[in-house]
């Protein structure tokens, strides 16, 4: 078997995430994709069809193929040869709560949690690509237009954290590879705010996913 890479590259004040993985037999194929804040920058893929049939000395040509090309795509994003367009980072709230006051504020005070919805639920998983579709709600059920969303991964490899926001209706669509899961009790975390007012939705990820409760 042929292993992946994922790197996060630091250019400045940005960080890409740099993923190349074989797409196995079926397919002969090794894609590297180059990530910002979940998306897509750059996509290269290459076959490897004159390396089937896979034997011994064949397959440690291959992983010296995946890695090579996850290598000059780095190379080339550091060089500059490699011109990304890379967008406007987005202007969103701090995901996590401001520190308490020295009193705490009276129940009627407090925003009211906000209730996030993956609409989506049954089929947001295709193989390994995700593609999120996100409604949020004050708990009133009022839209929550222009909210600050943030999806992240516990049991993965490597600390990515997708970030969107909501539209007028509020909804937000995220789309992204699967990062790899190496934990015993991975899950997937939809974290939302806006004026204050912050929600969470999270589930386990197993074989195939179920539908999430809040």
């Amino acid at each position: 078997m042929v292993f992946g890479h994922n790197s996060n590259l630091k250019l400045g004040n940005i960080t890409l995430h740099v993923q190349t993985e074989d797409r196995g037999v079926a397919h002969a194929l090794l894609d590297t994709t180059v990530y910002y804040h979940g998306r897509v920058l750059h996509r290269r893929t290459n076959n490897y069809f004159d390396l089937l049939p896979l034997d011994d000395d064949r397959q440690q040509a291959l992983k010296l193929r995946l890695e090579e090309q996850h290598r000059l795509v780095m190379d080339e994003i550091r060089s500059g040869i490699l011109d990304l367009p890379i967008p406007p980072e987005p202007a969103l709230p701090p995901i996590k709560p401001s520190p308490a006051p020295a009193a705490p504020p009276s129940e009627s005070s407090r925003p009211a949690p906000l209730v996030i919805e993956l609409v989506n639920a049954k089929n947001w998983l295709v193989g390994k690509r995700a593609n999120l579709h996100v409604r949020l709600k004050q708990s009133t059920g009022a839209i929550a237009a222009v909210a600050g969303v943030v999806v992240e991964f516990e049991g993965a490899d490597s600390q990515l954290v997708f970030r969107s926001q909501t539209d007028e209706q509020g909804e937000a669509h995220i789309e992204f590879d699967l990062p790899r899961i190496t934990g015993a009790e991975p899950a997937l975390v939809i974290r939302a705010v806006k004026d204050g007012a912050e929600g969470q939705l999270r589930f386990a990820l197993r074989a195939k996913p179920r539908v999430p409760s809040v």
